[in-house]
């Protein structure tokens, strides 16, 4: 089976291209076009505080100008859209639930304060940072009835033995607070 190429630019909306942007934009639709291959363009809209609207048309003027045509993406569609990150949390939230009921991932209710808290005593400790399991416990059918009145906010994989059917960059799939 002959398997083609995909290559995918996926830049952040917080502000102009800078040139290492570029250069992996230049990159990565030379090899697609090179071996016939499929460019696409995504939009990682997902940092809120430093998105910026007015950047999303820099970034595609920019690729037009410098005549770097896009296969999949905004303004051309494609087989594997949406092309805008947060227009994807619908996909993200069905693979969660997946993970969740297979018993491969449990949802975190931990603040952002607590886990900064966490970290710090870890550190002050001299002992390795890290996510100390503390939501696992609520990893039962009856967690969202017992889990604190907050929305989840990450889901983690629920031991290092389910490596072989998580992907490790499933490992933390932020969840939208609903």
């Amino acid at each position: 089976m002959t398997r083609s190429v995909r290559t995918r630019f996926a830049p952040s909306p917080t502000g102009q291209l800078h040139l290492g942007g570029l250069r992996t934009a230049l990159f990565t639709w030379l090899w697609a076009r090179h071996n016939q291959g499929t460019f696409i363009l995504r939009i990682e809209d997902t940092d809120s505080k430093r998105f910026d609207p007015a950047s999303v048309e820099s970034i595609t003027s920019a690729l037009k100008w410098l005549e770097l045509d896009w296969d999949e993406g905004p303004e051309v569609g494609g087989g594997h859209g949406p092309y805008v990150q947060s227009e994807r949390g619908a996909i993200y939230r069905s693979h969660a639930e997946h993970l969740i009921e297979a018993g491969h991932a449990y949802r975190c209710f931990c603040s952002p304060a607590r886990l900064a808290d966490l970290r710090h005593r870890q550190q002050n400790t001299g002992r390795p940072s890290g996510y100390d399991g503390h939501c696992r416990r609520l990893a039962n059918p009856h967690a969202p009835a017992k889990a604190p009145r907050r929305p989840c906010l990450a889901l983690r994989r629920t031991s290092r033995a389910s490596k072989r059917s998580v992907r490790p960059a499933m490992q933390t799939v932020m969840a939208p607070a609903s």
